[in-house]
């Protein structure tokens, strides 16, 4: 018959810990997936701050709505860049709350894609009232891109969807 042999009490400690661990990193994913990011509701004062405040990073903004097909098609280009490129600051703005100022279709949009770029909703009824307040040449259009080197004033203002490398071309025009 096999002797059952216990375990030495520093192997034991060991294991305790281990397990503990694991239960730590599971409890976090759990809570970063129970409450990953939420976009905040801002006005438009707010984002003509961030388009008007010299800031390090070049700034790129992005108008898009979850209901709008292009849109969502080149988020991963945001995303993209979001992750490789520390010279600029993304920003993605939810254009949803005219149509439905309920954040938690942007939210639950925002989890099932897992967005790591900074997401706002603006909070603004009536675009055609302040539309051109973002960029006089900007017809309403989404999806739409804002380029902007707070440092020399430089911007460019595209009406369309992007695609691979062109974001990164229009980032080059502003920051030479």
């Amino acid at each position: 018959m096999l002797k059952r042999v216990k375990p030495h009490p520093i192997f034991q400690r060991s294991l305790i810990m281990i397990k503990r661990y694991i239960i730590f990193c599971l409890l976090c994913l759990a809570a970063n997936i129970l409450h990953g990011q939420k976009a905040d509701q801002i006005k438009l004062k707010d984002l003509q701050a961030v388009l008007n405040t010299p800031a390090e990073q070049i700034q790129v903004i992005n108008f898009w709505a979850t209901w709008c097909a292009p849109c969502v098609k080149e988020i991963p280009l945001f995303e993209k860049l979001n992750t490789e490129n520390r010279n600029v600051a993304v920003t993605l703005v939810s254009m949803d709350y005219d149509l439905d100022p309920n954040p938690e279709k942007v939210n639950r949009f925002i989890a099932r894609k897992k967005l790591q770029s900074k997401v706002v909703i603006l909070a603004e009824a009536d675009p055609n009232s302040w539309i051109d307040k973002i960029d006089k040449d900007w017809e309403g259009a989404l999806p739409t891109t804002l380029i902007v080197n707070t440092k020399t004033g430089k911007r460019k203002l595209v009406q369309k969807e992007l695609h691979e490398g062109e974001l990164e071309e229009l980032i080059k025009e502003v920051t030479n």
